[in-house]
């Protein structure tokens, strides 16, 4: 993914209400580089290059999240990871993912209109906010 403005950076986390600081910043820029969802760990364990502290890494996730620019998403494993809320999602809980039950490798499915929105259950209409789908990526074959 191409690297984004740090003006573009640092107008994102303005509009969400957050005062703009280095750690925010590498955070969010982490974040755009990354193709799927980071747990915290992934990301402390970035930022730690950059200075940051996992403290301070892990409440800026929370903020990103509840400032509406992050998703934060468990994905059977009992780890939450995040990922950034892309244009035109702020509405959709969200897009299906893809995790590898060898390497344990998360990869995001977007852009499959394939994916049902909703489904009928027993009768009833009901709307999908998740789906999941495990198997074994091309890497481990």
């Amino acid at each position: 993914m191409p690297r984004p403005a740090r003006r573009q950076l640092e107008q994102t986390i303005r509009k969400s209400g957050l005062r703009v600081t280095d750690a925010r910043l590498a955070t969010l820029e982490l974040l755009h580089l990354t193709a799927s969802p980071l747990s915290h760990a992934d990301v402390a364990g970035h930022l730690a290059k950059h200075g940051v502290n996992q403290a301070t890494a892990y409440r800026n996730l929370n903020d990103f999240e509840t400032a509406g620019i992050l998703r934060r998403t468990e994905l059977g494993d009992h780890v939450w990871r995040f990922e950034l809320i892309a244009e035109g999602e702020q509405t959709n809980p969200g897009h299906p993912h893809f995790l590898c039950v060898d390497c344990g490798g998360i990869s995001c499915l977007i852009g499959n209109d394939s994916i049902p929105k909703d489904i009928e259950l027993n009768g009833h209409r009901r709307e999908v906010t998740e789906i999941m789908i495990r198997g074994h990526c091309g890497e481990c074959d």
